[in-house]
């Protein structure tokens, strides 16, 4: 299977150039087929791939397929690298990708873009597969660049409406801010290494000390790359406007793989943070205030999918959290989870816009969970394994990243427990006022109100499935002395093996911990319940009832509008400057004067032209004269 992975992202590729150059001409059935078979058939080689990998000696295999660039003493091969790191990414990428365009199926099978949402999707999972397997940093920067360009393209997709074309503007541009540090950090990387090569930069990087300043500035820059990717403070508020893409694309691009790529970017990276303790802090720090942050936004927010965008944004912040202490295999551990239950709840949340008719806030849902049984059990589940509730997956990703911030620093450790509690919470809060209580709607969408399509509930159903077991290959030392996962992505930390100790709790702790988490859990639920589940409150829609506190969360704290002003407004007004006096006043006045004076210079000099030959006689005498007189006097 090593050898068909080539056909992993081919795959994809050759969807996209059908459904793409036949959008008119193929029916929609086919176009489906096409665009989901292209997938399953990837996955398929994935999981191949994955358990050859598993069973094999050799850890990490090198592929080249010719010499791309030669410049000098600059040699890049088109190559990808196959490891545990790279082909976990696969099976997420492909697995939940796949289950993401069978349910789009159902979800877009009205629209008249349908042909070219999947060309779309098919795209992009193509560029998220190159940044997984490039094995340099050059072909992770064309996949992470194309995977920006697709996001621009799937959330303005409904681009007659204005709102969305924004949002996706809004999106592309606050990701060159960060690309630009990944592509500064690409070409220091090539300074300090001779070479962007995995294997060359990581092995020569191992020779470096501890904090050396340029291993510094390199695992920063890159961080600032992931930040505009993952949606970090400050570069996130992109995120939660991309909400306006089609919900499918919030579930694949904003859930399970896009958003990750700065996950994994500094996994992949790890060696140079290790060395880089100031880079570490700061990739914990942000994470922590990211995620405590974007939990305390979501707390008010009425729009379905918006709550689910903070929440990403906050989870992500988790990831970070445990990148920051060195526990690189919890990060990715949580981003496993993170994928199979956010992509559950996204989808979920489709699955309830759908049924009603498009309407996305909750204050006019409720009552639903009669109406739309397996969407509801299918998001309770996802809100369970989120909340960190035993057995589900996010229980077992969430206690390894506490863990490793217990033994990192109490008061880090405090803040993601209280972000813990906060994100039970709004999730809970999410789940009884879409199907709890009394329905809030219009009669015209009660009378619509049904199940989606087996198209949309059998995706629901596997993620839910996942979102329930994946916990199970990462257990806890107090449950089993045998972490599977770690063991499996050992080979690709290898270079930081050893460099950093988490001493593992006493299990009289590690059993505390659990406990006092379910308790609060448990009370939070209660909690949740008594006030949002019988319609006994809800958020008042006149903001000048809200208190201080929740007028700022559902206001996100005003961070739109400090950047509308402190950044959008004044480049406006500058470059309206710029336009009007340098641009139009200045450049195109020199220009169109120099024009001007040339059409009146010859519009007065051509009148001398009068075809009288005693006239041009004269003309001659005094133009010697003239050249004499200047010779004399310059002589």
């Amino acid at each position: 299977m090593l050898q068909l992975i080539a056909l992993v992202p081919l795959l994809p590729l050759i969807g996209f150039l059908i459904n793409g150059i036949g959008n008119k001409s193929l029916s929609k059935s086919l176009v489906g087929i096409i665009g989901s078979g292209t997938m399953l058939l990837s996955f398929i080689i994935s999981l191949g791939i994955f358990f050859e990998l598993k069973n094999s000696e050799v850890s990490a295999h090198t592929f080249t397929f010719f010499d791309w660039i030669n410049v000098g003493n600059f040699n890049l091969s088109f190559s990808f690298l196959v490891d545990p790191l790279s082909s976990l990414m696969l099976l997420v990428v492909t697995g939940v990708g796949f289950l993401i365009h069978v349910y789009s199926i159902g979800y877009m099978k009205h629209d008249e873009g349908f042909a070219k949402f999947f060309a779309y999707l098919n795209l992009f999972v193509f560029f998220m597969l190159l940044l997984v397997l490039g094995a340099n940093y050059a072909i992770m920067f064309i996949g992470w660049e194309g995977v920006g360009l697709c996001s621009y393209l799937l959330i303005g997709f409904w681009y007659k409406n204005t709102s969305y074309n924004n949002a996706a503007k809004k999106a592309f541009v606050m990701n060159r801010i960060g690309d630009l540090g990944f592509l500064i950090a690409l070409f220091l990387i090539f300074k300090t290494f001779g070479s962007i090569s995995f294997n060359e930069v990581f092995t020569s990087a191992a020779k470096f000390t501890s904090g050396d300043p340029t291993l510094t500035t390199i695992a920063i820059l890159l961080f600032i790359g992931a930040m505009g990717k993952s949606a970090q403070l400050p570069l996130y508020t992109w995120l939660p406007d991309a909400m306006a893409g089609p919900t499918p694309v919030s579930a694949l691009i904003h859930a399970a793989t896009m958003v990750t790529a700065g996950i994994y970017m500094i996994a992949r990276s790890s060696i140079i943070y290790a060395l880089a303790p100031i880079a570490m802090d700061i990739v914990a720090t942000i994470g922590m205030i990211t995620a405590v942050w974007a939990a305390l936004i979501a707390l008010t927010q009425t729009d379905i999918k918006k709550v689910l965008a903070y929440s990403t944004v906050s989870q992500l912040g988790y990831m970070f959290v445990a990148l920051g202490v060195g526990s690189f295999t919890g990060a990715v551990f949580h981003l496993m989870t993170h994928a199979f239950f956010k992509a559950l709840l996204f989808l979920g949340a489709g699955s309830v816009i759908h049924a009603m008719s498009g309407e996305q806030d909750m204050r006019s849902m409720g009552g639903l969970k009669k109406k739309l049984p397996i969407t509801f059990i299918t998001i309770l589940i996802g809100t369970l394994a989120i909340s960190g509730v035993p057995p589900f997956a996010g229980f077992f990703s969430k206690d390894e990243i506490l863990a490793a911030t217990y033994n990192h620093s109490m008061p880090m450790f405090i803040v993601m427990s209280i972000t813990s509690v906060l994100t039970a919470f709004y999730m809970f809060r999410m789940l009884f006022l879409t199907f709890y209580g009394n329905f809030r709607g219009t009669n015209d969408q009660a009378s619509h109100l049904h199940e989606s399509p087996k198209s949309m509930t059998i995706p629901l159903i596997v993620l839910a499935v996942f979102s329930t077991i994946a916990g199970f290959v990462g257990l806890p030392e107090v449950f089993s002395e045998h972490h599977a996962l770690k063991s499996f992505l050992s080979p690709s930390f290898v270079f930081t093996n050893g460099r950093f100790s988490f001493e593992a709790a006493s299990h009289v702790v590690e059993y505390s911990i659990m406990g006092v988490s379910l308790v609060v859990v448990a009370l939070v639920y209660i909690y949740a319940q008594k006030r949002f589940a019988k319609d006994v409150y809800l958020l008042p829609v006149d903001e000048s009832k809200m208190t201080l506190m929740q007028r700022l969360s559902y206001r996100k704290f005003y961070i739109d509008e400090f950047y509308e002003n402190l950044i959008t407004k004044p480049l406006d007004k500058l470059s309206t400057f710029f336009y009007r006096v340098i641009d139009k006043s200045g450049i195109d006045g020199v220009v169109n004067g120099l024009g001007k004076i040339t059409m009146n210079g010859s519009k007065n000099l051509r009148t001398i032209q009068t075809g009288n030959t005693g006239f041009y006689i004269f003309s001659m005498v005094v133009g010697i004269i003239i050249i004499m007189l200047l010779n004399f006097i310059l002589s």
